[in-house]
C-alpha cells in the first residue's frame, strides 16, 4: 500500500511541472496584444534604444517550455514626440540636422528631433537588431497578423543550431518584437507565431478589414481601417481605372 502511494506521489510530482506549462491565451490590455504563452509570462521592464539614440520604455514578456523560449518585447514610441521636442529645443538655432522638423510642412514626415521619422524607421531598426545576432538568416518576408503589417524572420543560431522565428510589427505607435526559439531539429514555433492578435483598451479583439500600416494609420495620415463587422470604408477605384 505504501509503495503504491509512493508511486502515485512520484507520478503526480512529475506531472505537476507539465501541467503548469499548459498553453494559455495571454492578453495584455495595457500593451494592446494577445498571444499564446506556456503559462503566465514573466514581465520585465526595460528600455529600447532607437536608431537616433532615443531611450524608450519597453517591456519583455517571456516564457519557457522544456528547451524552447518564447518572448514578446513591446516598445512604446508614443513618448518619442515629447522627447523629440525636448531634443529639438536644445539644438542651436538653424541646426536642422539636430532640430528635425518641429513645425512646418514636413513635421508629419520628419518631426521634432526626427521623432516622427523614428516611428517610421521602427520596423527596420528592430529587424536590423535581429540581423546583428550570431545567426544565419534563412527567410525574411513581409507578412501580417490580424492584418497588421510586419516583417517575418527565420534564423538559425550559429552557437547551437536552435531555430528562431520572429515577427516585428507596429500598431498604434507601439513596436512589437515576437520571438520563438526551439532546439535544433524541432519544428518552428508556428502556432506561437500565428496566435498573435490585438486588443483595444476595453479588451476587445481587433481585426481590420484592410492592412493596417502604422506609418500611415498610427500617425493618422489616413484613417484607421474599419474593423471586422463594421461598415467598410469607401475604396478608391483601381489605378488602371483612374
Amino acid at each position: 500500500m505504501c509503495r503504491t502511494m509512493l508511486v502515485i506521489a512520484l507520478v503526480l510530482g512529475l506531472a505537476a511541472p507539465v501541467m503548469a506549462q499548459e498553453w494559455i491565451e495571454y492578453q495584455n490590455i495595457q500593451d494592446g496584444f494577445k498571444i499564446n504563452f506556456p503559462g503566465q509570462p514573466k514581465i520585465m521592464d526595460t528600455t529600447w534604444v532607437t536608431g537616433q539614440g532615443y531611450v524608450l520604455p519597453a517591456r519583455i514578456y517571456s516564457g519557457e517550455m522544456a528547451s524552447s523560449r518564447y518572448s514578446m518585447t513591446v516598445v512604446d514610441y508614443n513618448v518619442i514626440e515629447r522627447l523629440g521636442m525636448e531634443r529639438s529645443e536644445k539644438c542651436p538655432v538653424g541646426a536642422e540636422t539636430c532640430q528635425g522638423q518641429p513645425a512646418g510642412q514636413l513635421r508629419s514626415v520628419i518631426g521634432p528631433g526626427y521623432a516622427t521619422q523614428e516611428i517610421r524607421d521602427a520596423l527596420l531598426n528592430a529587424t536590423y537588431k535581429l540581423l546583428q545576432r550570431d545567426a544565419k538568416l534563412t527567410a525574411l518576408l513581409w507578412n501580417f497578423e490580424d492584418l497588421v503589417e510586419g516583417y517575418e524572420l527565420h534564423l538559425v543560431n550559429n552557437k547551437d543550431q536552435s531555430r528562431t522565428m520572429a515577427f516585428v510589427a507596429m500598431h498604434e505607435n507601439k513596436l512589437y518584437v515576437m520571438e520563438g526559439t526551439v532546439p535544433k531539429g524541432y519544428p518552428e514555433p508556428g502556432l506561437f507565431y500565428q496566435s498573435l492578435g490585438w486588443v483595444d483598451k476595453n479588451g476587445n479583439g481587433i481585426r481590420y478589414q484592410q492592412v493596417y500600416v502604422n506609418e500611415f494609420h498610427g500617425l493618422r495620415i489616413i484613417p484607421v481601417p474599419p474593423r471586422a463587422g463594421q461598415n467598410p470604408a469607401p475604396q478608391p477605384p483601381p489605378a488602371a481605372a483612374r
